[in-house]
């Protein structure tokens, strides 16, 4: 009998011809370890309680609990969204350079002279992750010679809890941590951080954040980047260094990089990962840029081609709305005050919430001290709760805070300010 025209089924296949007798191959897929937002975010969405207050977003909120999107940027984006001389096709791959150039200028400054001496190479990137995931891989393939690169890199502890899954999904497994945060002092341990970074080898690449230390909000001062540049220095260590929400910490662009441009001119080489989504409110474009020193012009060509190689098996393009928004502004000096604006009086008003909520905590006589609390800047800031406690506020009083106790300032505004006080006063005391 000729078995094509057999009335059995095929091997795999049911009666109803559909696929059948094998398992999926997606069927011993275990629960991925790690990101806590989605289910935290779910607890809350779910809570019937009219007084619960969600802490653990990573949007910018203004003061009626809406996203921070600046006017300038609502008008601009209606303005292009009907240019008829816009058309509607792929940017370059390494994205649009009016915004490239902006970009760089805002880390580096307009009169860097690493931007004179053209050794510098801006890549607009499918936001701040995919900066970060760029700039890995431009660190694991960076030999000539086709061998991968099999150093250490080194993240703060605490630090996001992607980086450590980007850097490992672009081949680099040794991934460790240096001493950041000290849950006792409240602040940075500079002296156990340096100590951390002299013990790591030659070539290493440490991960800094130059402003906006996510979960913390505690970032290195002047003369602690000084030390900490000095031993990068002599370690021969490789900084990539974070700016997630430039101008939002202190409210000037400047001011915010200028971690990057310390490390610049000293001479250094270095990645840096810029993301435009906090402070321009574009959290759907996912507008982030890669932004990449060379020690000599003469490395460029070759830089540029390699980004353009991996780039076509990431994303190929990125997207060009946010973007050009983004780049009308900052070379617009009108567009530019406006929108400077609308960032110092969103950072002000996150500085009154941390008095305010500093203030609260001292008037209720909650254990400790609370100076952490003014001492560190922009959006995120860490309390000091153990899991305990935050477990307490989130099951006995519906506020919803990061495991490690750290929460988003600008989600509390004059409304909840005393309620979040209050529950946090309570979280102490109940558990001594």
């Amino acid at each position: 009998m000729n078995r094509t025209s057999s009335s059995q089924p095929e091997k795999g296949v049911n009666q109803n011809g559909k696929a059948g007798g094998h398992p999926s191959i997606f069927s011993s897929t275990h629960t991925a370890d790690g990101n806590h937002e989605p289910g935290l975010l779910s607890a809350f969405k779910k809570d019937m309680d009219t007084s619960k207050v969600y802490l653990a977003g990573r949007e910018y909120f203004n003061e009626d609990g809406q996203m921070f999107v600046p006017t300038v940027v609502k008008k601009l984006k209606q303005q292009l969204s009907t240019d008829p001389t816009l058309r509607s096709e792929y940017p370059p791959s390494l994205g649009l350079k009016e915004f490239t150039q902006q970009a760089t200028e805002a880390a580096l400054g307009k009169k860097s002279q690493a931007i004179m001496e053209n050794r510098v190479l801006g890549v607009q990137t499918a936001g701040f992750t995919g900066a970060i995931r760029l700039g890995a891989e431009l660190l694991r393939h960076r030999c000539d010679t086709g061998d991968a690169w099999c150093g250490s890199v080194y993240l703060s502890s605490p630090c996001d809890d992607s980086l450590a899954g980007i850097f490992q999904g672009a081949g680099i497994q040794d991934i460790r941590q240096y001493y950041y945060w000290d849950e006792k002092q409240r602040g940075i341990c500079l002296k156990k951080l340096l100590d951390n970074l002299g013990k790591a080898p030659e070539q290493s690449v440490v991960v800094l954040s130059a402003s906006g230390h996510y979960p913390t909000g505690a970032d290195l001062l002047h003369n602690q980047w000084a030390k900490v540049t000095q031993l990068m220095l002599r370690q021969r260590l490789f900084p990539f260094l974070l700016l997630p929400a430039q101008a939002l910490c202190f409210g000037d662009l400047e001011r915010d990089a200028w971690p990057v441009q310390h490390c610049a001119s000293l001479g250094m080489e270095l990645l840096c990962a810029q993301s435009f989504s906090h402070c321009f409110g574009l959290y759907d474009e996912a507008v982030g840029h890669l932004l990449c020193v060379l020690k000599q012009p003469s490395d460029l060509l070759a830089m540029r081609s390699r980004c353009e190689k991996i780039v076509s098996s990431l994303w190929a393009q990125p997207s060009g709305g946010g973007a050009r928004v983004v780049a009308t502004v900052l070379r617009n000096p009108a567009h530019l005050l406006e929108w400077h604006g609308e960032v110092k009086h969103t950072v002000e008003r996150c500085k009154l919430i941390r008095e305010l909520l500093r203030e609260r905590l001292r008037l209720l006589g909650s254990p400790g001290c609370w100076d952490h609390l003014t001492q560190q800047s922009g959006m995120y800031c860490c309390m000091g709760l153990n899991g305990q406690q935050v477990g307490f506020l989130s099951n006995e009083k519906h506020v919803y805070l990061h495991p490690n106790g750290c929460l988003n300032v600008s989600a509390i505004n004059s409304c909840n300010v005393d309620h979040v006080a209050e529950c946090i006063h309570l979280a102490l005391t109940a558990s001594l």
